[in-house]
């Protein structure tokens, strides 16, 4: 397999989105974790730089980006407020299962919303019984003349509250195990109702809440796919969406490093700056390069969607979320560690990367989960 190498079109592209993330969404990082609200006015800023439409496809009214353009804009946003770059993942979480597996209509009619930033999408998988195992969810979904009613509930749902579209798997055939599940396009005003809103350690700003589903009818052309189809349209969601996850993982890390480096190079002890201390410097020279092979195991995960989805996507994209997220974890403690007790307070940002880092090693499958998934892949 080859290793992935970046062009000059994704080269110019990072330095444009850095660009806009330092000057439009850096300032209010603090105040979105500090607030715990969904930050708007970054959600329209990313609006007004058409990154929602990143990754939709050309004729749907998006740029049909390739995902190491997605990755790179995760990267860049996430270096400077996780949350916001979550705000800008969900919505193509939720909309994987329409773009691979929808019917021509539901991409005609909910993919230029999503592209154009009048509407957001969740992706309705999870139960507190369900999580890593999904085939134990309860949630149903009963034939009605040539609709569906659906009954359940749902746990630890990204932009609970805010999304004007929710992706749902729920039980059609609750005798036939993971076969019996099918995939359904329901929207807000259908009767989604949010029961409860997380208090979380990290990534604030965006709402994480429990779903609530209580014979919400849904017309049958809302089928994604076919009946039964369901475990696959999940499973093959999120081999194509952790990598974006590991992108994320990547950014913290990235804008921890940057943060201490400078750091470093300001705060004095012993009369000259701590940046000189051997054992200090092998500390960040550690944070680097593993954030350094992160990155390109990201990139080489990404370019896998596009190219083999089919191959060893599912290894490459579980390692890469894996690793990625594991080395944010590392890289913002150390770097919580380099400033001291300084790092240990609110009034400076790697306490809030390393919260923020948390969320990676759990969203979108657990690392042990991932670990499964790639013992699986080399002992098959």
């Amino acid at each position: 397999m080859q290793t992935f190498q970046l062009s000059a079109e994704h080269r110019e592209f990072r330095e444009s989105v850095r660009a806009f993330a330092n000057q439009r969404i850096a300032p209010r990082a603090s105040e979105v974790d500090a607030k715990a609200e969904f930050p708007w006015d970054n959600f329209h800023d990313c609006v007004d730089m058409e990154l929602p439409a990143l990754w939709v496809p050309e004729e749907y009214g998006g740029a049909g980006a390739d995902h190491v353009f997605q990755a790179i804009m995760t990267e860049e946003l996430a270096r400077v407020c996780a949350t916001t770059a979550l705000v800008m993942l969900i919505s193509k979480l939720g909309m994987i299962p329409i773009l691979y597996w929808g019917s021509d209509e539901l991409k005609r009619k909910y993919l230029p919303k999503i592209a154009a930033g009048e509407a957001q999408a969740s992706y309705c998988l999870s139960e507190a019984d369900a999580g890593s195992d999904v085939a134990s969810m309860t949630t149903r979904a009963v034939r009605d003349g040539s609709g569906y009613v659906i009954s359940g509930t749902k746990y630890w749902i990204t932009n609970a509250g805010i999304s004007d579209t929710y992706t749902v798997f729920a039980k059609t055939d609750p005798s036939a195990g993971h076969r019996g599940i099918s995939a359904f396009l329901v929207e807000a005003d259908m009767g989604v109702k949010v029961a409860k809103l997380e208090q979380k350690l990290g990534v604030k700003g965006s709402p994480t809440g429990e779903v609530v589903l209580d014979e919400v009818h849904v017309p049958g052309e809302n089928l994604i796919g076919e009946e039964g189809q369901g475990f696959y349209i999940a499973m093959g969601t999120l081999d194509r969406s952790r990598p974006t996850i590991g992108a994320q993982a990547v950014g913290i890390a990235q804008g921890a490093i940057d943060y201490a480096s400078e750091y470093m190079k300001n705060r004095k002890q012993f009369g000259r700056p701590i940046a000189e201390f051997q054992g200090l410097q092998f500390m960040l020279a550690d944070m680097a390069t593993k954030t350094e092979a992160a990155r390109s195991l990201v990139y080489q995960a990404c370019s896998l969607v596009d190219s083999d989805p089919l191959g060893d996507l599912g290894k490459i994209g579980a390692m890469a979320k894996m690793f990625a997220s594991d080395t944010a974890m590392s890289v913002t403690t150390d770097a919580v560690q380099l400033l001291g007790g300084y790092g240990y307070t609110k009034d400076f940002p790697l306490e809030r990367y390393m919260r923020d880092a948390k969320i990676t090693q759990i969203y979108e499958g657990t690392n042990q989960i991932q670990r499964v998934v790639v013992a699986k892949k080399l002992l098959s």
